[in-house]
């Protein structure tokens, strides 16, 4: 690509794309104009396009349109925005190749694991589809005479900040249900990969929503900071780390305002000694390397209960076997240099603390002299202190651990400080219960590494996992933090000289 033939993105505010404000003049109010950030493939780390930094300007108009739009949009019915949501979802549906390979290029999926994201995207779409009959009221006779209901009603302008490492799955956490619900919203990507959302926007348009239904700020700190304090701006999603989550929820509760603000993870896997030895091992291996481990369900902790040397060669046999690429079983780089530097020196650490290396993914960077790279990497550690096991790598890496029994497991999975995933493989339900009760973790498995809910059931995690608001940011988690509900109770004098009408 050559640089004039980098896109240089714009925000998508009222149904247009248009330019950030300092950049439609010759200079902003600050007398700074815009600044636009590249935006590297990871694959060969060459620049694919350019997004705007934009500012509290560019929030406030894109709030403003919001603002605007909401009162015809929560007055129409259900039904009807969900109507509109059916042409979107065949819209998803057509464009999912191409929307999968825009995912291959900015963030590094194989192509399998990008058309996967958008289809799992779909899931919460279908759900927003059949809102007309799970959102419904309830009503009842309390008392003679006397009859309770409730509604829900849309909170207003709504705002979303997504991450990185789901273009499109992410922000269709959220978008779907909060408009269908009836809220309008101003949505943040993350300005590392921007361009599949912009296409998004478009097919939204096309399927009918009116114009400031859904827009689109991109940049970094500014506009999340812009959003959040923006008196309009109702309620806030976040999805990022859990330090950035618990400011971002802190700041919201100090105003008084709805957060639901996910973080980060370390989910641990148990093996009992009765686990399904080829089973399990392709399971750990998918849930430590699937995404290049750039999700929060990646389990990168396996507790072996007593040595299970089988079980660790097979992993290593199947974690050696696995290759760097975009096709369907290879393994795709991670998102930039910084990402490279932060795992590679977890990896460095463990080995210089006395951790043996069974499978080494630091030679991937060498081999791949263009883009971000680091292979899978398999460490069996003997010093439980090993930072490897404690904090949130976001890479390729699984650290193994051999422990006495089940309640030095339990222990361990309980101390750590996040709370969102915890699998035990076993073929015994006895055993699978006995963890299942026992592991502080929002979502867990059974033989399943990566645990994640499928609608109707709600996405969301324990302790330092998510902050803010309690509700689950998916299925009726998602319904309960988009809407509000308003109770009515009702009682009619009776009506003198009654007839067979009254």
């Amino acid at each position: 690509m050559s640089s004039q033939d980098q896109p240089h993105l714009r925000n998508w505010i009222n149904g247009e794309f248009v330019e950030p404000v300092s950049s439609s003049s010759t200079e902003s109010s600050s007398g700074a104009q815009t600044q636009y950030l590249p935006v590297t493939s990871p694959f060969d780390g060459k620049v694919i396009g350019h997004v705007p930094l934009s500012t509290a300007a560019d929030v406030e108009k894109a709030v403003a349109a919001a603002k605007a739009a909401f009162p015809a949009w929560s007055a129409r019915t259900i039904k009807d925005r969900a109507g509109i949501l059916i042409r979107f979802h065949s819209l998803l549906t057509k464009h999912a190749e191409e929307l999968a390979d825009m995912v291959v290029l900015e963030h590094g999926k194989n192509k399998a694991e990008a058309l996967a994201s958008v289809l799992k995207g779909q899931e919460t779409v279908e759900y927003a589809l059949s809102l007309p009959q799970v959102a419904q009221s309830k009503m009842l006779e309390v008392s003679r005479g006397i009859t309770c209901y409730d509604t829900r009603v849309p909170i207003g302008v709504v705002a979303s900040v997504v991450p990185f490492n789901f273009p499109i799955m992410v922000p269709m956490w959220t978008l779907p249900i909060a408009i269908a619900m009836g809220n309008t919203m101003v949505l943040k990507p993350s300005e590392k990969v921007p361009f599949t959302m912009s296409k998004v926007v478009g097919l939204l348009k096309e399927a009918g929503v009116p114009n400031g239904v859904v827009n689109l700020v991109y940049g970094t700190a500014d506009p999340v900071n812009a959003l959040i304090d923006h008196p309009d701006v109702k309620a806030v999603t976040f999805v990022g780390t859990s330090h950035i989550a618990e400011m971002v929820a802190q700041r919201c509760h100090k105003l008084n305002k709805r957060v639901l603000a996910l973080g980060g993870a370390k989910n641990h896997m148990i093996s009992a000694p009765d686990c399904n030895i080829e089973m399990t091992s392709t399971d750990v291996v998918n849930s430590f390397s699937g995404c290049s481990g750039q999700r929060c369900m990646a389990a990168t902790v396996l507790l072996t209960i007593g040595k299970q040397q089988d079980l660790i060669d097979r992993i290593v046999a199947k974690a050696e076997a696995l290759s760097p690429g975009s096709s369907p079983g290879e393994v795709g780089p991670v998102i930039d240099q910084a990402s490279v530097d932060k795992i590679t020196r977890y990896i460095n650490e463990a080995e210089a603390s006395g951790a043996k290396i069974l499978v080494d993914g630091r030679p991937w960077a060498k081999r791949n002299k263009e883009g971000f790279w680091v292979g899978p990497t398999v460490i069996l550690h003997t010093n439980k202190n090993d930072a490897a096991l404690h904090d949130e790598i976001f890479g390729p890496v699984l650290s193994i651990l051999a422990v006495e029994n089940a309640e030095e497991a339990i222990a361990i999975e309980n101390a750590n400080p996040y709370g969102n995933a915890a699998c035990i493989y076993t073929s015994s339900g006895a055993t699978a219960d006995h963890f299942i009760k026992r592991f502080s973790a929002g979502m867990c498995g059974v033989n399943i590494g990566v645990a994640v809910p499928r609608e109707p059931f709600s996405f969301g995690g324990w302790n330092k996992s998510r902050f803010g608001n309690h509700c689950d940011i998916t299925g009726d988690g998602g319904v309960e933090f988009f809407s509000t509900r308003r109770k009515v109770t009702t009682k009619w004098v009776p009506q003198e000289n009654a007839s067979w009408m009254s």
